[in-house]
């Protein structure tokens, strides 16, 4: 421990002017094409969570088909377009329809615009000091051409032969060959899709790359950063580095159908192994790219509510670093069935395993942040425990995978399924909640009615557990993914009672979504009106106004300490603000 050392005051001749001074502005400029970052956060807020509807609906589709097979879906059943279902009732391809737009919305349109174009739009500017993105007119780019590819997605449901069928994986040559998928406009659509979402996450990647290394407050070094920012971070590294694969192999993907190229189809002189080694090249760090920012704000969540400094902050980083390294050289393990050679099985096998070190890490410094806090469970809170407790199931059944023999056995069983909802609904949309609870504040200047925040919380961490966790059985008892009818097989009939049991949870899952639109609407009509800082935190974030002006800042502010001082011994208050230097006699943590 040692005192800090206050650093001289930038010069603020040229500073952003407060939010008064600023011209007003028109409509359009003001919330359609905005430079501003928290408007433009706010944009991927609200349009993704529009999304979540679209992918939740999808779900359930999916779940009424799995556990009520071949009956007329209540009231909707004879609105939906006769490629998915026919008098009401989902047919076989429908139903594949509806698990690749499910995963794809869900994956591309929700979890990464939420928590990297929502989050990190908002945040980032405001938690190292600066009053814009580095790039404003690129910031907005990104989002518009994520709108975009977002339409051009859901236009595939309306065109001749329907949306695409073939998972959100795409394996070639199903998806390769307009013969085999029988969906080649869907698919075609698809593929655009993904190629403009992959533009998208490009700009805004490196936009917050710039953003981190340049726009720094004085004082404010890498190793004083809030962890949300250290997430975005590597995420953006992260995104730079995978995305383009991904890019380059749906244009491929887009040529085979369209252009008479054969990349991926045998028939051709193609390679079909080689769409899944692209695929999982990106796929593998796109979890972490998912998961990630999800660490770094439940992190932030956890220290407040704790009211204790992070347990081993640069632990934390250094662990996030490792994983997004080992991210890149473990997504052999999704291909354990395709026939690969053992040693290279052997090898992903081993990198897997030990990709599970600083995920432990960080669980271990969670523990120890919370371990003998003063916890207050607000509703943020709660969101953020569970999303731990979420998340070491998902890793731990992960575990399983990393052993080729076992993996052999459940890779395409709804163990599997179990799994990834376990990581990525239990990790990433538990965070998402959580950190919606404890900016919503600071984003509209209202709070959030914490009673229906509570009935939200326990509905969802309910449903949710029923919803997936006897997928786990399921998998185990031998029913296979992508299957539109388990009933047809007789070895699955004595398992259909799991299949109910899960569409119920899922239904319930998605009565809990309305708890939290219904919050959200009372609130920002009704709600009682935040003060600046209502959590007393200590990031630059809640030095400012809610929700905060034009330019962030009145002026830059001076960063004298790390952003987790709470509970200094020698302070008469339990929080210490970044830009506040420390009193005579305090003992902070950082440096």
């Amino acid at each position: 421990m040692s005192a800090i050392t206050a650093e001289a005051p930038a010069d603020t001749s040229h500073q952003p002017h407060d939010h008064n001074d600023h011209h007003e502005v028109g409509f359009v400029q003001k919330y359609l094409w905005t430079y501003d970052h928290k408007m433009i956060g706010l944009q991927y807020l609200w349009t993704a969570l529009a999304f979540l509807f679209i992918g939740g609906a999808l779900a359930l589709g999916v779940r009424w088909q799995l556990g009520f097979p071949g009956a007329q879906i209540p009231i909707i059943g004879q609105l939906l377009p006769s490629t998915v279902a026919v008098d009401g009732s989902i047919i076989p391809g429908g139903y594949n329809m509806l698990v690749t737009m499910h995963a794809t919305v869900m994956v591309f349109f929700v979890v990464m615009p939420l928590l990297i174009g929502a989050f990190g739009n908002y945040l980032i500017p405001l938690q190292i000091g600066a009053g814009d993105m580095a790039f404003p007119l690129l910031n907005e780019l990104s989002y518009w051409l994520y709108v975009l590819s977002g339409v051009i997605l859901v236009a595939a449901f309306f065109v001749p032969g329907g949306a695409p069928g073939t998972g959100w994986t795409a394996y070639a040559p199903l998806s390769s060959v307009a013969a085999y998928n029988g969906t080649q406009i869907g698919q075609s659509l698809w593929g655009v899709a993904l190629f403009v979402n992959g533009l998208s996450s490009i700009a805004g990647a490196t936009n917050y790359i710039t953003t981190i290394v340049n726009m720094r407050a004085p004082g404010m070094t890498m190793f004083r950063m809030p962890l949300p920012v250290w997430s975005l971070f590597i995420t953006a590294i992260l995104l730079v580095l995978a995305v383009p694969v991904l890019s380059a192999a749906a244009a491929m993907l887009f040529a085979d159908l369209n252009l008479g190229t054969s990349f991926f189809s045998p028939a051709g002189g193609g390679q079909p192994l080689l769409w899944q080694h692209l695929f999982w090249f990106f796929g593998h760090p796109e979890v972490y790219i998912m998961i990630l920012p999800a660490m770094g704000l439940t992190s932030e969540i956890l220290a407040v509510f704790s009211r204790k400094p992070v347990f081993g902050y640069k632990a934390m980083v250094y662990a996030m670093i490792a994983i997004g390294f080992l991210g890149f050289i473990v997504w052999g393990h999704h291909m354990f069935v395709s026939g690969m050679n053992l040693t290279l099985s052997a090898a992903f096998s081993v990198s897997t395993m030990i990709i599970a070190v600083p995920s432990a890490i960080k669980t271990f410094n969670w523990m120890g942040t919370i371990w003998r806090g003063s916890i207050e469970f607000t509703t943020a809170m709660c969101f953020a425990l569970a999303f731990v407790s979420m998340f070491v199931i998902g890793g731990l059944s992960g575990i399983f995978m990393a052993s080729t023999p076992v993996d052999l056995f459940v890779h395409h069983t709804y163990f599997i399924v179990a799994h990834f909802h376990y990581v990525l609904f239990g990790g990433s949309i538990f965070s998402i909640y959580g950190a919606i609870y404890f900016w919503f504040p600071k984003m509209f200047g209202k709070m959030l009615n914490e009673t229906l925040g509570k009935w939200h919380f326990f509905a969802t961490l309910i449903f949710f557990n029923l919803t997936f966790f006897p997928m786990h059985n399921l998998g185990l008892g031998g029913m296979m993914r992508r299957i539109a009818d388990p009933t047809v097989y007789e070895h699955l009939r004595q398992l259909q009672p799991l299949n109910v049991l899960c569409t119920i949870g899922a239904m319930g899952l998605g009565f809990s979504t309305f708890l939290f639109i219904w919050n959200v609407v009372i609130s920002l009509r009704n709600g009682k009106k935040a003060p600046n800082n209502p959590w007393h935190a200590n990031t630059l974030e809640w030095t400012v106004q809610s929700p905060p002006g034009h330019g962030n800042f009145p002026k830059t502010p001076t960063v004298y300490h790390g952003a987790y001082e709470y509970s200094v011994p020698g302070m008469d208050k339990d929080y210490l603000p970044q830009n506040e230097p420390a009193p005579e006699g305090a003992r902070l943590e950082s440096h």
